[in-house]
């Protein structure tokens, strides 16, 4: 194994508004209440957080990731933004380039100037970071009445305005300096990449580490794990990256909860197997990962070259 590099994702605007505000199907448990349920209150933080799992970003998780930065070298995760980049359903996005001085120059010193506008779903396009925001459950709450809840029991009443969300914004998440791990599953398997709709297993994980000199004893909380199926590598190729992508099932999301994560990353749109092998769920891994445990979700990453230098663990920031 190389040693450890720094990795910045900021090309890519990963900021992730989350204002996407996505149910599923009702959780019945009639005695819920806004201030107790099957998630909610959060047991490690309190029943007003909203900074979820980078909460485990402490001063001393800070200074240990820091010194993971031995080389110097600088890995770009982020994909660029633009028209021809593979896009969920009718998501899009498009920028125009505007002369801010009207095509003209100002002053003795003819300056001019250029701004962008730019139109999109921008938290979940291209390279995106999924805030708390973007992800609950339907559930029955006591009384009968239905409920949209999100992480940490945040009902869509007291989050939904037009003007975006009153609670659990990307505001406050905190930042990400923390130690990144790539687990390269396609390595371990021998692909290029893994193919459509295969289910990463914990036995998969588990191998993958072993594969890089690793276990599971050796990720703390706190970090930032990053899986690898080489499904970046059809970024190029809209409509194959737009398949059903591999990706993690139920049992490594909460594998990965165990290991009280800060962020799970990966290269492909979904992060989750798709179609999900049971049928009437849709996007599980999402909830729990999320909804119910305020871990981060980072999708469309470029893991390529960190898996060609064997850079395994790193400064992710």
């Amino acid at each position: 194994m190389k040693g450890a590099q720094m990795v910045t994702f900021n090309r890519a605007i990963v900021c992730a508004f989350s204002v996407a505000l996505t149910v599923f199907a009702s959780v019945s448990v009639s005695a819920q209440t806004r201030q107790s349920g099957p998630w909610w209150p959060n047991a490690e933080w309190g029943p007003e957080d909203q900074a979820g799992a980078s909460n485990r970003i402490t001063p001393e998780k800070v200074l240990s990731a820091l010194k993971l930065a031995t080389t110097g070298k600088m890995y770009e995760l982020g994909q660029i933004y633009e028209q021809t980049m593979p896009f969920f359903g009718s998501r899009s996005y498009s920028m125009a380039l505007v002369k801010i001085t009207g095509g003209g120059a100002l002053g003795a010193n003819r300056l001019v100037a250029n701004e962008e506008v730019v139109s999109a779903q921008i938290g979940q396009v291209g390279t995106q970071l999924d805030g708390l925001g973007h992800i609950g459950q339907e559930v029955t709450m006591q009384g009968g009445a239905t409920e949209q809840v999100f992480y940490n029991g945040f009902t869509a009443k007291e989050m939904d305005a037009p003007t975006g969300l009153q609670k659990l914004g990307i505001e406050h998440i905190k930042p990400i300096v923390t130690r990144g791990i790539l687990i390269d599953i396609a390595g371990y398997k021998g692909m290029m990449r893994l193919p459509a709709s295969y289910e990463v297993s914990v036995e998969d994980v588990l191998g993958a580490l072993a594969r890089q000199g690793m276990s599971a004893a050796d990720i703390a909380p706190g970090d930032a794990v990053l899986f690898r199926f080489g499904w970046s590598s059809l970024w190029t190729e809209p409509a194959t990256h737009g398949m059903n992508p591999p990706g993690i099932g139920l049992a490594v999301a909460r594998w990965a909860a165990e290991r009280r994560l800060t962020m799970v990353g990966r290269g492909s749109w979904g992060s989750e197997v798709l179609p999900n092998p049971q049928a009437d769920l849709v996007f599980p891994v999402h909830q729990e990962l999320m909804q119910k445990n305020g871990i981060l979700n980072l999708e469309n990453t470029r893991l390529e070259e960190l898996a060609t230098d064997r850079a395994y663990q790193f400064l992710l920031i």
